[in-house]
């Protein structure tokens, strides 16, 4: 009855966080909707752009990385030790734990503190990087934009600390409610403060710098009610704390797997802003597009074959391990190829649908198609490298994946270069979806290394299989170009939503019912598979 209970409670947590997870994922859509309409893809676009990637970079590779990594596994043993073998509580691991905590928040808010006050004197020293000859204008609205946002990090780490307290005493809904806050308060600064400012780009980083700090003020009555709210300690105890000694060693390793992928943002986006005006700013909708896709099926997919992974793994079931792999890399093949090209025959329409609106005009909608056309080629890479990521975590494996994204990065950064100016914006995206293949590649070699994981005959279906479904989308998709071009001059004067919407909707319906009918003709196992799956847990539940 106590398992069933406990397995009830951790079911409704992850529902909640779901939901809260899908939320945030819309209104990041509406707030990148919201920068399109207000700075389409002008100069303040790119600025805005630049600004805010160079703090959100720090949290990323600082913030986010030591509470998932580190400090909620450190901080869970400390909890699991104010336990006697009784039940009782013991008073000096319950002191200890809260010393632990009140140190790790002192380091996080000391630390971050000085990398914010150094990056504020530092970012006119920064911003030249990103921009080509003479912008003095630019140069100095962008210095002012980090500026007002180089805070974030302070706040955003604080909140970080309060998601891994929360988390690690198992309460998830504070924390993933919280980037609902933030992109809505984003939204809403824009609106309210853009008639009032210089131009809407400051307005947005206002947003940026308030809805951080109500991440974190947001959280803080939920620590305060577990007990566990720490305080803060001496700079001295916070630097010798045995557990704040141990999350800083279980972080380290990790930082270079992130920095290579860090750095590989940071660099891109520098040869995107010598490349000319929008071209930064397009290239972040068209990903933001991408990720969006993504979020819906790739990331689900892979949280949840992972526990089964790890099961399989730990019990020595390698058959029913390859098995699994093989059916999740056969489902997202399923999903994200005619997706792939069911995009690239309307990507237009969904570019004009979802941004197109007051400065988002023509040019930007080309500058943005251009660079997502090459994205979204590399979606189906890019999915299965989130499924391959857990058969390595399942296997107890950390080091593989992250010496497969430096490997990766060493492919994009030179691509980039050399592809940048012939192709501009188009030529930055082509460079990471080939450094996407590449770190799939990475990953079957690593993964073959693994002698318990029959990674030849995975290869081997997936390929396979892949190249069916490649197939039938082309089949698919012909008839779908054909209908949108015919319909096409009909709608076009229907608006933007109706419009685009029409010609989206008849496309997908056509492309869809094709695509269905080769499954059904050829009786395609994945699809019934996966439909059973479905039946059987539908029943257990």
């Amino acid at each position: 009855m106590q398992n069933q209970k406990k397995s009830k409670s951790l079911l409704s947590a992850g529902l909640s966080l779901s939901f809260f997870t899908l939320c945030s994922r819309v209104l990041g859509l509406v707030r990148e909707m919201t920068k399109a309409a207000f700075l389409g893809t002008s100069q303040y676009a790119d600025a805005f752009g630049i600004a805010f990637m160079i703090p959100n970079l720090f949290r990323r590779l600082f913030a986010e990385n030591a509470v998932s990594t580190a400090f909620i596994p450190t901080f869970r043993g400390y909890l699991e030790s104010c336990k006697n073998p009784d039940g009782s509580e013991n008073a000096e691991k319950i002191r200890e734990t809260k010393e632990f905590a009140a140190a790790t928040l002192t380091l996080v808010s000391f630390l971050t503190a000085l990398v914010v006050v150094a990056g504020i004197l530092l970012t006119p020293l920064i911003i030249p990087f990103f921009y080509k000859g003479d912008a003095s204008a630019i140069f100095s609205e962008t210095t002012l934009l980090t500026r007002i946002m180089f805070p974030y990090l302070f706040v955003i780490s604080v909140a970080a600390f309060f998601q891994g307290l929360l988390n690690g005493v198992k309460i998830f809904a504070p924390s993933g409610f919280t980037p609902v806050l933030f992109n809505a308060i984003v939204i809403a600064a824009t609106y309210i403060l853009s008639p009032r400012m210089a131009n809407p780009a400051r307005a947005m980083s206002v947003g940026v710098i308030s809805g951080g700090i109500v991440q974190a003020l947001f959280q803080l009555p939920f620590v305060i009610k577990t007990g566990w709210w720490p305080g803060i300690a001496s700079l001295k105890k916070a630097f010798t704390n045995p557990g704040t000694r141990k999350v800083v060693a279980l972080i380290g390793p990790t930082i270079i797997g992130m920095a290579a992928y860090q750095l590989n943002d940071l660099v891109s986006t520098a040869l995107a802003g010598k490349a000319g005006a929008g071209i930064v700013s397009s290239l972040q909708y068209s990903l933001r597009l991408q990720e969006l896709i993504l979020g819906i099926f790739a990331v689900s997919i892979g949280t949840v074959i992972l526990p089964d992974l790890s099961g399989m793994a730990k019990s020595g079931k390698w058959a029913e391990f390859n098995d699994l792999l093989t059916l999740a890399l056969k489902i997202i093949a399923l999903i994200a190829i005619p997706v792939t090209f069911f995009s690239l025959v309307t990507g237009r329409e969904i570019i004009q649908l979802v941004y197109k609106s007051r400065s988002f005009d023509e040019n930007s909608v080309l500058l943005t198609l251009s660079a997502f056309r090459f994205h979204i080629a590399g979606l189906f890479f890019i999915a299965l490298n989130r499924i391959l990521a857990p058969a390595f975590y399942a296997q107890g494996n950390t080091k593989m994946p992250t010496m497969a994204g430096i490997l990766s990065f060493a492919v994009n950064i030179p691509l980039a270069l050399i592809l940048v100016n012939p192709m501009s914006g188009g030529g930055i995206a082509l460079a990471l979806t080939l450094a996407s293949f590449a770190n799939t590649v990475f990953l079957f070699v690593f993964l073959k290394k693994s002698n318990a994981v029959s990674v030849n005959s995975v290869i081997r279906s997936i390929i396979l299989y892949s190249l069916k479904l490649a197939l039938f989308s082309v089949l698919a998709a012909v008839p779908a170009y054909f209908v949108r071009k015919a319909i096409l001059p009909v709608m076009s004067g229907w608006g933007r939503l109706f419009g685009n919407g029409g010609v989206l909707a008849v496309s997908l319906a056509v492309f869809a019912a094709a695509g269905i009918v080769l499954l059904v003709v050829t009786r395609d196992p994945v699809v019934r598979r996966a439909v059973q799956m479905v039946k059987s847990r539908g029943r257990k539940s």
